[in-house]
């Protein structure tokens, strides 16, 4: 699949900004352009294109802000995403998500694709309402992760958080590979397991990050959401 095939939705986020570096030919339509809740402005942005491809990474991911207004992260998370699905549905265009290591509940972790789903947040409930929509649709993929860039933006790190998270240059790299893989329903990929607080120190070793416990915030904060790589590494590897 050549470049010029691929939109992707959140050009300005943290994954988005990331992929242009590498995928610098793709479509990567402003909010005002492709505004996933509005069908109609979406339909207009394709008009006399030949997409074939979809990468549908924008979403609201602040924690802190959906616990106190969820209606963001319901109209995007959920019914932009499903807005996404009907386009590519009636257009037989193939849809990649990027979905997250939080729909699982956090208890025991190195989690495979098949395994049960419970979050504890409503972040996780909303990016997980995404994944259903996705579902509905055979000619799709969700892509469970987690990622960062640097500098790590806080100033304190969990000491018993364990995650797969990396930087996201590596996250975006995983992607492209899978572009053009004639693969559909999930996958998980992600770096070798590790506290937060590692991750933090890994990618900003000179930076002063403190330890801080998951039970010392108000939000509730999956404890183990490591994934099982196996699958990715059998396709890429």
């Amino acid at each position: 699949m050549i470049e010029e095939d691929l939109i992707i939705t959140g050009g300005s986020g943290i994954l988005g900004t990331e992929l242009k570096k590498i995928l610098p030919k793709a479509n990567y339509p402003s909010h005002k352009e492709f505004d996933i809740t509005k069908t109609e402005t979406m339909e207009d942005y394709l008009k006399g294109k030949e997409i074939k491809c979809i990468i549908h990474c924008a979403a609201i991911t602040n924690l802190q802000e959906i616990k106190k207004d969820s209606k963001n992260a319901l109209e995007t998370n959920i019914i932009g995403t499903g807005n996404i699905v009907k386009i590519c549905m009636n257009k037989n265009i193939k849809l990649i998500y990027i979905s997250t290591d939080y729909v699982f509940k956090g208890d025991k972790g190195n989690y495979k694709e098949e395994d049960e789903l419970l979050p504890i947040n409503k972040y996780a409930w909303s990016k997980l309402g995404g994944e259903c929509a996705v579902k509905l649709y055979d000619n799709s993929l969700i892509i469970r992760t987690s990622f960062g860039k640097d500098p790590f933006p806080y100033e304190n790190a969990f000491k018993d958080q364990w995650t797969i998270r990396e930087h996201v240059k590596e996250t975006a790299k995983k992607i492209k590979l899978l572009i053009n893989k004639e693969i559909t329903g999930i996958i998980h990929i992600g770096g070798t397991k590790k506290t937060v607080y590692d991750y933090a120190k890994e990618i900003s070793p000179k930076k002063e990050i403190g330890k801080i416990s998951i039970t010392d915030i108000e939000l509730k904060i999956p404890k183990d959401t490591s994934l099982n790589l196996e699958k990715y590494n059998s396709l890429i590897l």
